[in-house]
């Protein structure tokens, strides 16, 4: 009877139910892909504010973007190599933690069409712990992010109520 009823859906409300939680992104115990390579050694300031960003990172993050930062081909973008993860100023990426992120991104050359689930509930100093493990891990070599940026980008932001497109964002925060 189960069999019957999913046939019935339209191919479209048929991938979101297989999808289930994938497409919102964050949290489960997924396990990586097993052609994934291994997971880099975690840089030295993946620890902020007494937060152990790589923790936090596991947690929160690596459902979807996976253990090794390598994301999950056609579904979930890297942030190994991110032009994102890896600009000298994280407010970018401190926005998209906070409101989330739909629709289309290109990472890698490789254009992505989802959505990220926005994760505002996260204080500040968790923000600042797994962005700057983000920004320090995987080859990436930005600055770490301190609980005063995630706090002057959440009251920058604290008015959006949506998910930002990468158009909005990149107007909101050049």
């Amino acid at each position: 009877m189960l069999t019957t009823k999913i046939a019935r859906l339209a191919p479209n409300a048929l991938l979101a139910v297989l999808a289930g939680g994938l497409i919102a992104c964050g949290g489960g115990d997924a396990a990586p892909a097993e052609d994934a390579p291994p997971a880099a050694e975690p840089a030295p300031m993946a620890q902020t504010a007494g937060i152990d960003g790589a923790t936090e990172y596991t947690t929160t993050c690596s459902a979807c973007h996976q253990a090794n930062g390598e994301g999950m081909p056609g579904a979930f973008p890297p942030l190994a190599g991110s032009d994102i993860a890896n600009n000298p100023s994280p407010d970018r990426m401190i926005a998209i933690v906070l409101k989330g992120l739909q629709g289309p991104v290109t990472v890698k050359g490789m254009e992505y069409n989802g959505m990220m689930a926005p994760w505002e509930s996260l204080s500040d100093e968790q923000i600042a712990a797994i962005t700057t493990y983000e920004r320090s891990s995987w080859g990436n070599s930005a600055p770490a992010v301190t609980t005063e940026m995630v706090a002057a980008v959440r009251a920058k932001v604290a008015d959006r109520t949506t998910s930002w497109t990468m158009a909005e964002l990149e107007a909101a925060i050049p």
